[in-house]
């Protein structure tokens, strides 16, 4: 089958093309899907590049978000009884999305309704289960917390912003690098946000909150003086949960221990490809209790920058690269 390689095993998005690879074989309490269109994440651009550890026994070829329709089934699980051939399906993958089919477990693929096209349900996976996981598994979000969340026109946080706003948020901010960001941002449920760039997002917080601050920050920069400001706008019991390192993975000042000592606050990293399967799953089960009723009803919105043919997979790594996206970048197989 066709899959998308990388020359050399790493490199920048002018080494990726459409090689030959063996089509994956199918484990019990497996399905083989057929991809019709499949996500783009950061990990990818940093898997490409050399720096993200692939999960062991995963596939090295780059994706793990993807949509399309089951063409085999290995096993009698009950997870794999719930699906048949031929149906129309998403999920997501430790890796192999960028490919012509993927071998995935029974255990992390989601019926695609039939109002959600291939292009959208490819883009949930990844977003949703990551966004679901930042404020409820690890952040512990209760009803009536104040929130933060960075890089606000991403997909995960527009994920989150809507997720928070349903669960009973009662104010949500977010930080994002332009107005038009941060405009996109509120007009989806945000309460107000704050450009990195011009503003220090740790002083503006603490204005807007009459010095309480927020209980509950999703942090993907760190670096930056990103976590120091964290501290600094963090209210009391705040739960810092760190998902990424996109600015660096050293703090530009001395971090404030008194701070967190006072405040009693709890900064924990997380990640997710490297969770169990059935870490995974319970996931998945939550996002399709609660989520996914919400975008039959159009309650929630998805939010697609651009669809590139897969052939142009380098043009769509530096869009993504470029950082001036709102939501998500998909590739169809064409």
């Amino acid at each position: 089958m066709k899959a998308v390689g990388i020359k050399g095993d790493k490199g920048p998005a002018t080494s990726l093309f459409i090689d030959e690879i063996p089509e994956p074989p199918v484990s019990e309490g497996e399905v083989l899907v057929k991809i019709r269109a499949f996500g783009l994440n950061r990990m990818d651009l940093s898997q490409r590049e050399g720096h993200y550890p692939v999960p062991t026994g995963a596939p090295k070829t780059l994706g793990v978000e993807f949509s399309g329709v089951i063409e085999k089934i290995h096993g009698d699980a009950s997870e794999v009884d719930s699906f048949k051939i031929g149906d129309e399906v998403f999920g997501l993958a430790y890796g192999g999305a960028y490919a012509e089919k993927i071998a995935v477990s029974a255990k992390m693929i989601i019926h695609k309704p039939a109002k959600m096209s291939f292009e959208e349900a490819a883009g949930v996976p990844e977003a949703w289960i990551t966004a679901t996981q930042a404020l409820f598994l690890v952040g512990c979000f209760k009803k009536g917390d104040r929130v933060l969340l960075h890089a606000g026109a991403s997909a995960v946080s527009l994920a989150a912003i809507q997720l928070a706003k349903h669960a009973g948020a009662s104010e949500i901010y977010v930080t994002a690098s332009s107005q038009e960001k941060i405009d996109f941002c509120i007009q989806l449920g945000a309460t107000a946000g704050f450009n990195y760039k011009t503003q220090d997002f740790g002083d503006e917080i603490l204005k807007a909150t009459d010095g309480k601050g927020v209980d509950l920050i999703v942090d993907y920069i760190v670096g930056q003086g990103y976590l120091e400001k964290d501290i600094k706008c963090a209210a009391f019991d705040c739960r810092v949960v760190l998902l990424a390192l996109l600015g660096g993975f050293k703090t530009q000042e001395p971090i404030d221990i008194a701070s967190i000592l006072r405040k009693r606050v709890r900064i924990e990293g997380s990640t997710l490809r490297s969770r169990t399967l059935e870490y995974q799953k319970t996931l998945r089960d939550r996002l399709v209790q609660e989520a996914m009723p919400k975008f039959e009803e159009d309650s929630f919105q998805l939010f697609i920058e651009k669809v590139f043919s897969w052939k142009d997979i380098i043009q769509a790594h530096q869009l993504m690269e470029s950082n001036q996206t709102k939501g998500k970048i998909i590739c169809v197989i064409d």
